[in-house]
């Protein structure tokens, strides 16, 4: 009886040891921003404005993170509704046909300080291609109800010929390259 109690109280402390946090996202403090280039002279900048996404790990600093998003493709949003809906549409995203666009995390490595490198596969359309984000860390609070919130920033620059996004295929009118840019603040779930 002696040794099955050492036995559960050594599984017991193994458990709360590699204990997996799981964080998601706060849409209503979280922004997905884009720029693109527009005529060579000046920018077209947009977000979506409905997203999921979670952040797991178990190491304190992050490290070992595994980081999953999916963004409502039919939630673009550039202040303009006629472009809002040429974007949805085959030339450029087909969200009828491709819904979402996901992320998932293979790598979120700490650099120095509060800044990471995250790398992991974007699929936009039926193409996915490795990415690789900057990330600033900002850390983490504690929310009026008692939450536990962690921020983050987070940027890339894709080729959008290379998610099979060709509309204007000289990119004379819409450049080639895509910033993306994440503002995110995760709720540590309970």
């Amino acid at each position: 009886m002696k040794k099955l109690f050492l036995f559960l109280i050594a599984v017991s402390i193994s458990a709360a040891t590699f204990a997996q946090t799981k964080w998601n996202v706060d849409p209503m403090h979280s922004f997905v921003n884009f720029s693109v280039k527009h005529m060579g002279i000046s920018f077209v900048d947009g977000s979506f404005k409905k997203f999921e996404g979670t952040v797991t790990a178990a190491k304190e600093d992050l490290t070992d993170a595994k980081i999953s998003f999916n963004v409502d493709v039919n939630s673009i949003s550039t202040s303009v509704e006629m472009r809002d809906n040429h974007l949805k549409t085959d030339d450029f995203f087909n969200a009828e046909k491709f819904p979402k666009m996901t992320f998932e995390s293979t790598s979120f490595k700490k650099i120095k300080g509060n800044t990471y490198v995250l790398n992991g596969k974007l699929t936009i359309r039926d193409v996915t291609k490795d990415v690789v984000f900057a990330v600033v860390y900002g850390g983490t609070a504690k929310d009026q109800q008692g939450n536990t919130k962690a921020g983050f920033a987070a940027t890339t620059s894709i080729n959008r010929f290379d998610y099979n996004i060709k509309y204007d295929p000289t990119a004379a009118g819409i450049a080639k390259d895509i910033k993306i840019t994440l503002n995110l603040e995760f709720t540590q779930a309970k």
